[in-house]
């Protein structure tokens, strides 16, 4: 499945527990801290849907995330295993994609993922979101933008930060794979 196709199917799966649950875009939106116009680009399918919106819209929602990006509900409480190369994956645009690794695990307070990253002409768009998040680099070098400052990680470097302050990770000097964990 392509990126826009995976972008298309989260966006049909919010618009489709959005109208059972019977709520209005602008409802989602204002509970989200969006606008309406925005919320509904990403809900068309219109925008790629950034990770930090998907977890928000569940939360208003009441569904796992892994629901939103799986179509699936989380089935195991007492353990869940990840074989190599088995999470739920997304591509949220050319050269990021993600692995989550504890997509099935009900309840979970904290999302696991493995990230990859391609090296890109421009910066990614910054984002937000609440918690905190851990990133440790598993392979190559990849820049953190936090704010206006790039902190440079190597192979076996990590980095634990405020993921409120607006950032975003970047592939440098080739395909870089990371770690990340954020706490919801």
């Amino acid at each position: 499945m392509g990126v826009n196709e995976q972008i298309i199917q989260v966006a049909k799966r919010i618009f489709y527990l959005r109208e059972t649950l019977d709520m209005l875009p602008e409802q989602v939106a204002k509970a989200i801290d969006m606008s309406t116009e925005e919320y509904n680009q990403y809900e068309n399918g219109e925008k790629d849907i950034p990770v930090s919106m998907i977890y928000s819209v569940a939360a208003v929602l009441g569904v796992d995330a892994t629901e939103l990006l799986t179509g699936e509900a989380p089935r195991m409480t007492e353990y869940s295993v990840t074989r190599k190369g088995q999470g739920a994956g997304v591509e949220r645009y050319k050269g990021y994609a993600f692995e989550s690794l504890a997509y099935n695990y009900i309840g979970r307070d904290k999302e696991p993922m493995i990230v990859t990253i391609s090296p890109g002409d421009e910066h990614p768009k910054l984002i937000t979101h609440h918690g905190q998040e851990f990133n440790y680099v598993l392979e190559g070098k990849i820049g953190i933008l936090i704010n206006n400052k790039v902190i440079e990680l190597n192979e076996g470097d990590s980095i634990y930060f405020n993921p409120n302050i607006p950032h975003g990770q970047i592939a440098l000097d080739g395909i870089a794979r990371f770690i990340t964990v954020i706490d919801k």
